[in-house]
């Protein structure tokens, strides 16, 4: 049966026309050539969302569609209550509640998007009902929550006791910092990770992507980053790659780094190349700033070569893959 978005389109167009294998860790990718492509591959930010890759490489081994792949990895990172940053357990803003932005696209680039949604531990699955239900690509606040509960989703409570507690110890300690020191990301990261941007390619070349993340921890009120934003924080050309981004979303959303990371590889670049440059445009505007926070890009291309590069050390990043298996990454960086 064809969804809402594919009669509308092809209504417009009558008119005019009448287990594993094996886990290693390493500090550069292994490109595959275009003559073995090394397909399927599905790629993800910050290490522990191997089992997310998992997930989503087993849909792609039983033939099920891209957007199944994309949606059941981000899945899994959204129910951990552990990870701080995404769904489930994510912390809170500065009010205290729980606020998450979830964008998904396809291989036709058809693209959907919930911002600042509360009170559904799964926006990636409500993202998808967006591309796929309804003639819009974004959905915010009330409004998202409104489809949400039209399309058959549960309402339930996000904040975590653990999440919680930080809050309250914020609210007693802290100033607020809408863009938290690079100091504190990296301490968060250390023990969690951040938003989980997760890009697929099956055996026929085809790509998809999305992320998912709860934002900066105590952000302003009805902040939104770069996650949820169609060339900032995730972009997919079906014809070239896909890239996806995290680290400091106001500073990715003002190169539109995601998408600039595909037009580089346009241009012939490799994917870590181009997600180089696309951090190098944020350097180049004002070095000082850039120094102090981090920024991090992973993206694939058609062949089924990927990269990743970061504003600073510690960023990870995970490969699943037909050929490599489980993997590693530790990104290349530019600043120590």
């Amino acid at each position: 049966m064809k969804n809402r978005r594919s009669f509308l389109k092809c209504t417009a167009l009558l008119t005019f026309a009448l287990p594993w294998a094996c886990t290693s860790t390493d500090n550069s990718p292994q490109p595959a050539t275009q003559e073995t492509l090394n397909l399927p591959l599905v790629i993800s930010t910050w290490s522990p969302n191997t089992l997310a890759n998992a997930a989503a490489y087993q849909r792609l081994i039983n033939r099920e569609s891209l957007l199944d792949a994309v949606e059941a990895g981000i899945r899994v990172a959204e129910a951990d209550s552990l990870d701080t940053s995404v769904g489930y357990g994510g912390l809170p803003d500065r009010t205290g509640k729980v606020v998450l932005d979830a964008a998904i696209m396809d291989n036709q680039g058809e693209f959907g998007s919930v911002i600042a949604l509360e009170n559904f531990k799964h926006p990636i699955s409500i993202a998808r009902k967006v591309l796929e239900e309804s003639t819009h690509v974004y959905l915010c606040g009330e409004g998202a929550a409104e489809f949400a509960k039209a399309q058959g989703f549960q309402e339930e409570k996000l904040l975590t006791g653990s999440a919680e507690y930080a809050w309250k110890t914020w609210v007693a300690n802290g100033a607020y910092d809408p863009l938290m020191t690079t100091r504190k990301i990296e301490e968060r990261i250390k023990e969690n990770h951040d938003t989980i941007g997760l890009l697929a390619i099956d055996e026929n070349g085809d790509i998809a992507g999305g992320c998912s993340t709860s934002g900066l921890a105590f952000k302003a009120r009805g902040r939104v980053g770069d996650s949820p934003i169609i060339g900032s924080g995730l972009f997919v050309d079906n014809e070239i790659g896909a890239a996806t981004a995290t680290g400091i979303g106001e500073e990715i959303a003002k190169v539109c780094g995601a998408h600039v990371i595909v037009e580089m590889m346009r241009q012939g670049m490799s994917p870590t190349e181009a997600c180089r440059e696309a951090i190098m445009r944020i350097v180049r505007k004002d070095e000082a700033k850039a120094r102090e926070m981090q920024v991090c890009f992973i993206a694939i291309n058609k062949k089924g070569e990927y990269g990743g590069y970061s504003m600073r050390p510690n960023f990870t990043y995970a490969v699943h893959s037909k050929e490599e298996g489980v993997k590693i990454v530790n990104s290349p960086f530019v600043f120590n």
